[in-house]
């Protein structure tokens, strides 16, 4: 399978790379492929990601002090999702008080470099986790795939709407890199099975959180319809996974 995970590799790539091309998503009020896109991303975290963290349970009981039998391990990985999502809102904040918007809405050098880099180990992480998933096999892979796509999608027109030329010229070409870095690093490094868990439970929590930040803000003007439409469509197809 690792000839077909690189190829999603790549394809996330060119999802970094191309997203300017897709215009017919650009403008306000907020795409309602956009909003869909969002729901998506939002169940496969609580429809299939975090269901999965409850079943292994065991082996993240290593992440509590004394080990041994006992409940606490799902509780872990709803903590460390907790955390990720606490750590990206953390960073969204850092950069929307030190970071003024100018005269036409973007935002400076320095959040854009911080905002890149969060992202950037967000794609590294992502791209790792395509060839160490919790539950093996080709529909898994494709439900991963799918969800982080549109996920994508969404992240992306988000920087290029307060970042406009400086993603065009340096941020796409760092988040392809970025994917494509985690993909070899998945090649070269083997976590233990906790510590997969570990990493699908802050990715769960970080992608609820930045789903949310694009469809929250009035501004956006986004479609509450067709993001409950992708999210229970999609939720409802990983019922039969």
């Amino acid at each position: 399978m690792i000839a077909t995970t690189l190829a999603a590799a790549f394809a996330f790539a060119a999802i970094h790379v191309f997203i300017g091309k897709l215009r017919f998503l650009d403008g306000t009020p907020r795409s309602r492929w956009l909003s869909a896109a969002g729901g998506v991303a939002v169940a496969y975290v609580f429809v299939h990601l975090l269901p999965e963290l409850a079943e292994h349970s065991d082996t993240l009981m290593h992440l509590v002090a004394g080990g041994g039998p006992g409940g606490h391990g799902p509780a872990v990985g709803w903590a460390v999702a907790l955390a990720g999502l606490a750590a990206f809102y953390g960073l969204e904040r850092m950069v929307r008080l030190h970071g003024a918007e100018d005269e036409h809405g973007h935002m400076p050098p320095g959040a854009f470099w911080l905002h890149l880099s969060s992202f950037a180990l967000y794609n590294v992480l992502i791209g790792y986790l395509l060839l160490h998933r919790e539950e093996p096999g080709w529909a898994p892979l494709l439900a991963y795939v799918a969800a982080m796509g549109v996920h994508f999608v969404t992240n992306d027109f988000g920087l290029r709407k307060d970042y406009s030329h400086r993603y065009d010229t340096a941020g796409r070409w760092v988040l392809a890199g970025a994917v494509l870095l985690g993909w070899v690093l998945g090649v070269a490094v083997d976590l233990p099975e906790w510590g997969i868990a570990v990493l699908f439970a802050f990715l769960g929590g970080g992608v609820v959180l930045n789903v949310l930040k694009e469809e929250l803000p009035e501004e956006r003007k986004s479609a509450f319809g067709p993001f409950l439409l992708g999210a229970a469509l999609y939720g409802a197809a990983m019922l039969f996974l």
